[in-house]
């Protein structure tokens, strides 16, 4: 099994990123590590939350927006309702104190997101983006590993 850790941390060592917590990408994504592959899209990400105007209860699909799992993008590059991954999100402390898997659901989109953006909502308050303002501003490797239905799910 292809195992992309030493990868990701020379990466990471290289561009000022944190390696991911986990072993290995296969413990902690739900995909096997040679499931990962290239890259789809690189985009820029910026961060929003709830409460400081930068978002509101609901998405782009009407749904509650879910932290560190929502994402809005330019319809044109990743479309609403795709299940895409992020490798440098694996390892991220989420809300419930467990281990982000890197997946996040497109479903939302935004006046200002346009091109090769992502934004990345990461919960209610500013202090809901200290876990992950390293990303913030910073390109962003993006695999389109599918689609959903319905409303992303809560963690």
């Amino acid at each position: 099994m292809l195992n992309l850790l030493p990868a990701l941390g020379l990466v990471g060592l290289l561009f000022s990123l944190p390696t991911p917590v986990a072993p290995t990408l296969a413990e902690q994504a739900p995909l096997s590590a040679a499931q990962v592959r290239a890259p789809d899209w690189t985009l820029r990400a910026t961060l929003y939350h709830q409460g400081g105007g930068g978002a509101g209860p609901r998405d782009s699909l009407g749904c509650p927006p879910v932290a560190l799992r929502t994402a809005a993008t330019d319809r044109s590059v990743a479309p609403r309702r795709s299940v895409i991954f992020i490798p440098e999100t694996v390892g991220l402390e989420m809300p419930n104190g467990e281990r982000h898997d890197g997946l996040w659901y497109v479903s939302d989109t935004g006046a200002a997101i346009r091109g090769h953006r992502i934004d990345l909502f990461t919960g209610m308050g500013r202090r809901s983006m200290d876990p992950i303002m390293h990303l913030n501003v910073r390109n962003v490797r993006v695999v389109r590993m599918g689609t959903f239905e319905g409303c992303p799910p809560r963690d």
